[in-house]
């Protein structure tokens, strides 16, 4: 797990107005603006008649420009925080390219937890896992892969101590 307090106007442009996270599953946050708005990202299955989504949680591209509308405006939002996570695909990819000593299956989520209070912007990263394990092979695999994202994708960050 690590804290990272990113550059706020380049990660709200990835974040709001590109493709960058739309691969990310949304798992849920809130917005303070005028009123506090909440997501559950969790998908109700028994809406769709026949063509449910995969996915327990939906994709952030689908609630992209939703959360965009709330946000956008003159004014600064109060605070938001929203929580991310891979999809089951990305961890096993994720797995599999560093040949780490963990099935799948085990893997609860790998989280990224954005938290904004008015001027700052911070990430924390997550594991959670469905067995326990001292190995923390997986959370330092993760924690690289979200610096090397943010680095790739042009966001500046700083590695709170």
């Amino acid at each position: 797990m690590i804290s990272l307090t990113l550059n706020t106007k380049k990660c709200m442009a990835e974040l709001l107005l590109r493709e960058t996270f739309d691969s990310f599953l949304f798992i849920e946050g809130s917005v303070t603006t005028f009123n506090k708005f909440t997501i559950d990202g969790y998908i109700h299955s028994d809406f769709y008649e026949d063509d449910a989504p995969a996915e327990s949680y939906s994709s952030w591209k689908s609630l992209r420009e939703f959360v965009f509308s709330i946000i956008k405006g003159k004014r600064t939002p109060l605070d938001f925080h929203f929580v991310f996570s891979l999809s089951a695909d990305a961890v096993r990819t994720l797995i599999a390219e560093n040949a780490l000593d963990f099935q799948p299956e085990s893997v609860q989520g790998l989280y990224l937890n954005f938290r904004f209070d008015g001027s700052t912007l911070t990430c924390v990263t997550g594991t959670s896992l469905k067995v326990f394990t001292l190995d923390k092979s997986l959370d330092h695999t993760f924690d690289k892969w979200v610096e090397k994202f943010f680095t790739e994708h042009g966001i500046e960050y700083n590695i709170a101590l």
